[in-house]
């Protein structure tokens, strides 16, 4: 419970030094708790593991998309996609050593490398691939392990879907669903999630709750009709 107190040190940081991060870890953590629960797995833990899952990204917070400001050029831009995948993947020592340095627990430090498990940084490998189509994986590659526990599988699997969700455009009922279903069948199909003990059920069970929770949180809003003038002039006469 200490840990996810928004007034602990690494907390502070990131949503200082890297508000994008931050506010992705909030909503992992939302989606795991739940999920977890659901499943009657650690939700604690589940939640706490999400919010320092990405810590690692303080050392270089503008090399990843989430901090980077609209309009400015991204420093992957002057780099070969072998640089950026190994920048990408530092983000994982990084957190191992931030971790060891702010004394997090053995649990919640086993989030920082299972989240990413043994997959592919996948858009780099595309693009190296597009230059040389015999490009080899292995540059590209986590370190792993993959996750051992559903509590590190759960926060895998919300740390994707979030991130999926929230760049498309389309924040249709039927597109988001498609999309959670795709990064579950994607990490079934890469053995990600060979080495925890979640069932093919607990595994339909989270991904009805990433749903749920994503629905509620991109759900459509009313556009609201321009003032008339009548009305920007009485609000005008009651503030004289």
């Amino acid at each position: 419970m200490e840990l996810t107190h928004p007034g602990h040190p690494l907390l502070r940081r990131l949503q200082d030094e890297t508000p994008g991060t931050y506010h992705h870890s909030m909503m992992v953590g939302a989606l795991a708790e739940r999920a977890a629960d659901g499943i009657g797995a650690d939700s604690l833990l589940a939640r706490v593991g999400a919010y320092y899952h990405d810590i690692g990204k303080l050392e270089r917070p503008v090399y990843f998309i989430e901090n980077q400001l609209e309009g400015v050029e991204s420093p992957h831009d002057a780099m070969t996609p072998v640089d950026s995948a190994r920048v990408i993947r530092e983000h994982v020592t990084n957190g191992l050593e931030l971790a060891r340095r702010y004394h997090l627990p053995g649990p919640v430090r086993d989030f920082i490398p299972q989240h990413h498990g043994t997959r592919l940084v996948t858009y780099f490998y595309r693009r190296a691939m597009q230059a040389d189509p015999t490009q080899e994986p292995d540059g590209f590659r986590y370190a792993g392990p993959r996750p051992q526990s559903k509590e590190t599988a759960i926060v895998m699997l919300a740390d994707s879907c979030e991130a999926i969700v929230r760049a498309n455009q389309d924040r249709t009922r039927p597109a988001m669903e498609d999309l959670i279903d795709g990064v579950f069948a994607e990490r079934l199909a890469e053995g990600q999630l060979d080495e925890c003990d979640l069932t093919m059920r607990e595994l339909q069970d989270v991904a009805a709750s990433f749903k749920a929770t994503l629905r509620a949180v991109y759900h459509p809003r009313i556009a609201y009709p321009s003032p008339a003038p009548e009305e920007i002039a009485r609000i005008a006469q009651r503030t004289t």
